[in-house]
């Protein structure tokens, strides 16, 4: 068996490796983590962040696109990892050249946050939908909810706390994010005591004073969840590893800069009260928020501080019984199932 796999981000690469341990002898090709396979392209060539910083991968994006339905020709059935802006008119284009190859949908695009509408567009082109979160229910008619890839990857539940006062510091994987936030975690770093981990994506290993500038007042984690069952307490860019540390059951605050035009759009877009996943989902479940989200000019060295100061670890463990019970497990073998099947 051929699969055609698109997935291009760093995250969902995480939740590619899982499903790889499933599917024994099956052939990829496409876009994904050169380390996988021989890939069409490598997923990193594809990172960017926000509404202004994708504009020059667009001339990329269109003629890779091409080369993956072509591609799609030789494949048994198609697998999608997220990325809807590259994914769907990928799904439309395969659709649209009569390919009779099945295509699966897996982390279905964020609609209870925006763009309503490409619910039909996934629908459309998209034969079987598989949903990591059991609201998207509430919006795809016909989604499955195979459960959640972190629940693959995240085997460890804190129930109590060391106190060894080790604070995991987490700017990102995209250079953008990390060259807004370091200079905040630096300022932070020199201001609280005990012992600091920078969190670095592997693939930035050879990058470090290029991306970060000087570190020395950090030790350097490239593991995420490493860092975060080591730590007391955690600074995170929005994204994957704040749904990370709250499974974990580790405190953490959000904190978030980017362009002001893309804040600008974000909050006449963006359909939500809350920009982390784990207040997301809470709010889904009629339950309060569980962390601080500092965004823009609230996350400044002052407020990151405070909320170090002021966090309540008893919470965070509760809260991540709660999530565990609410996900209910990973998602890892369920997609290979349907791959095989």
């Amino acid at each position: 068996m051929k699969i055609l796999v698109s997935c291009l981000e760093a995250s969902a690469n995480l939740h590619l490796k899982e499903i790889l341990t499933h599917i024994d002898g099956v052939e990829i090709c496409g876009i994904f983590d050169k380390r996988f396979g021989a890939a069409l392209y490598d997923s990193k060539e594809f990172s960017a962040m926000g509404f202004v910083e994708i504009l020059p991968l667009i001339f990329k994006a269109k003629r890779a696109l091409k080369q993956m339905v072509e591609l799609a020709k030789t494949c048994d059935k198609v697998l999608l990892i997220d990325s809807p802006a590259f994914n769907l008119p990928l799904a439309k284009a395969i659709k649209e050249a009569n390919l009779k190859c099945e295509i699966i949908y897996y982390i279905l695009p964020q609609v209870w946050a925006w763009k309503p509408k490409r619910v039909a567009k996934v629908e459309r082109y998209c034969d079987t939908l598989a949903s990591i979160l059991p609201f998207d229910s509430k919006f795809y008619h016909r989604s499955q909810y195979v459960g959640h890839p972190l629940l693959d990857e995240i085997d460890i539940q804190k129930n109590s706390y060391d106190k060894n006062s080790i604070i995991s510091f987490m700017p990102g994987s995209r250079r953008s994010e990390i060259s807004r936030l370091m200079p905040l975690y630096k300022e932070v770093a020199k201001n609280i005591n005990g012992k600091k981990l920078l969190v670095i994506p592997p693939f930035l290993a050879n990058n470090i004073a290029e991306y970060y500038g000087n570190v020395s007042e950090f030790e350097i984690v490239y593991d995420t969840k490493e860092a975060l069952i080591k730590s007391d307490f955690a600074f995170i860019c929005s994204g994957t590893a704040t749904l990370e540390a709250a499974l974990i059951g580790v405190p953490f605050v959000l904190c978030y800069k980017a362009k002001a035009i893309d804040i600008w759009l974000a909050r006449k877009l963006v359909k939500l009260k809350y920009a982390g996943l784990a207040n997301i989902i809470f709010d889904f479940m009629g339950k309060e928020p569980l962390h601080d989200e500092l965004i823009q000019e609230d996350a400044n060295a002052q407020n990151l501080i405070k909320s170090y100061n002021n966090y309540n670890e008893n919470k965070f463990i509760k809260a991540a019984k709660e999530l565990r019970e609410y996900l209910k497990h990973g998602s890892a073998k369920s997609i290979a199932d349907m791959i095989l099947r």
